[in-house]
């Protein structure tokens, strides 16, 4: 019978605790999240063109992200908070869908995974990006945030079905 997995952030009496960290070993780890901002045909021609009134939206989206994953543990009350050494937040118009997809990808050496600071990284891109454009598109609607891949720990490298690297 295969071991049932417990919460990690959960005590024995049922209590939200910090895990600790403490004894596990310091290795390399990453992860990759994903979002996506649905908008008007209208939205994203602005937005590729570089006509929004707000200026650069991919720019200052790309600096909140990041910003973001480096304040993770200010906004997730458990989280560890982690010395990153590398943040990449990217855009990806999808003319086709009317959308942008957000990836980021965020890098350590430490005793922690770093999934919320991914997820964190592409949820406030996602937030910025709908605060710029919103006066011209309120109903833009973010969806789809996901961990695409984690590696490093214990539990190795995990990613979604049918990924590729």
């Amino acid at each position: 019978m295969s071991e049932q997995k417990q919460f990690s952030h959960v005590n024995a009496a049922g209590e939200a605790n910090m895990v600790d960290v403490s004894e596990k070993q310091i290795t390399a780890r990453e992860a990759r999240a994903e979002a996506y901002v649905n908008m008007s045909e209208e939205t994203l021609k602005l937005v590729l063109e570089g006509n929004h009134h707000k200026g650069d939206v991919f720019g200052v989206a790309r600096i909140a992200g990041i910003q973001a994953a480096k304040q993770t543990s200010n906004l997730i009350p458990l989280c560890h908070p982690l010395m990153l050494s590398k943040v990449k937040v990217e855009f990806e118009a999808e003319s086709e869908n009317n959308r942008v997809r957000i990836e980021s990808l965020c890098k350590l050496a430490g005793q922690t995974g770093v999934e919320m600071e991914a997820l964190t990284a592409v949820s406030v891109a996602a937030l910025t990006l709908f605060d710029m454009c919103k006066a011209v598109d309120p109903g833009m609607v973010i969806d789809g945030i996901r961990v695409l891949e984690k590696q490093g720990g214990k539990t190795g490298h995990w990613q979604v079905d049918g990924e590729s690297k």
